[in-house]
């Protein structure tokens, strides 16, 4: 500091400002460094989330372990399962640091998602009744999450963006592991190709709320406005859903397929997709846990939390 004042004499006023000129410098935000209240909280819940969400999401392929085609494709899918709750645990972490200054620890995480405080993602309240469903997910939204995650791998606040290298890496691998599931049926007889198209049309409502609204009336929140603001992000949640149509919009009409929106072009006038806007009261209502299967599975993470209470209580003991 200027003038030999130590940042601990600095007014609240004058910390926010040198807090701002670290941001604009690029420079990275540490658990332990000062940070104003609404970055604090919107890394807590942002990151609270997604990390729940990496839990919550292998519960849909977790359903196709013992039913899966082939003893690859059951390896596979296995791995694929254990990489997305190790995401999961590596997040926690990241949330549990930022949350130890408040006197909250990973315990209070748990509790708010078992009493609908902390949502997790839209699209891991949905159903998978098939293979093809599998498929897709590590095709479709797996891609959808690396265009979110990729946003941030600059992020603001260092532990977060050192996670995420980790995390996106890993999302590749499966991404491609979807895609493999989705060629080989794709390739395959006529029923095979009918059931990725049943998919694609089961999923594309849900791919489409993946990146959430694209403006702050339907949430009545600005949260991607203060994940802009403060270089968490760089993208709006519109500009992220743009990138996905231009990345797999093709991908899955050169396979044969078909996307279930007549309206669903590329305006060349105004360089974007045009595209019908889902039904946001219906994300609204599956965030709230009123999903096909969101008491379902909330209802398996408690019950495998409270089972598991001994484990962590052992840990507990002998740290």
């Amino acid at each position: 500091m200027t003038n030999h004042v130590s940042f601990h004499e600095l007014t609240e006023e004058e910390k926010y400002e040198h807090f701002l000129k670290r941001i604009e410098a690029d420079e990275k935000i540490e658990a332990d460094d000062w940070m104003p209240d609404d970055y604090r909280f919107t890394l807590i819940k942002l990151i609270s989330m997604h990390g729940i969400s990496e839990i919550m999401g292998a519960l849909p392929e977790k359903e196709w372990v013992p039913k899966a085609p082939s003893l690859k494709r059951k390896l596979g899918i296995m791995a694929k399962v254990q990489d997305e709750m190790g995401h999961g645990q590596l997040l926690l972490r990241v949330a549990e640091d930022l949350m130890k200054p408040l006197g909250k620890n990973r315990e209070d995480i748990m509790q708010d998602l078992f009493k609908g405080d902390l949502k997790f993602h839209n699209v891991f309240h949905m159903e998978a009744p098939t293979w093809g469903d599998a498929g897709l997910i590590g095709w479709l939204v797996d891609g959808a999450a690396i265009i979110s995650q990729t946003n941030m791998l600059d992020a603001s606040y260092g532990p977060y963006a050192r996670a995420l290298k980790r995390i996106c890496a890993e999302e590749v691998f499966h991404a491609q592991h979807g895609e493999a599931i989705i060629m080989a049926l794709a390739e395959g007889t006529k029923e095979q190709r009918e059931m990725v198209q049943g998919a694609i049309n089961r999923w594309w409502e849900a791919l489409l709320m993946f990146f959430g609204p694209g403006d702050s009336s339907v949430t009545g929140t600005s949260k991607q406005d203060t994940t802009i603001k403060y270089k968490i992000r760089t993208k709006t949640n519109e500009d992220l859903r743009q990138d996905f149509f231009t990345k797999y919009i093709p991908r899955v009409l050169s396979l044969g397929l078909t996307i279930p929106d007549d309206t669903m072009h590329y305006d060349e006038q105004q360089g974007k997709w045009i595209y019908q806007q889902p039904d946001w009261n219906r994300f609204k209502q599956i965030v709230k846990n009123n999903g096909p299967k969101s008491k379902e599975r909330l209802r398996l993470r408690e019950i495998s939390y409270h089972t598991n209470a001994w484990v962590r209580e052992s840990l507990a003991t002998k740290s």
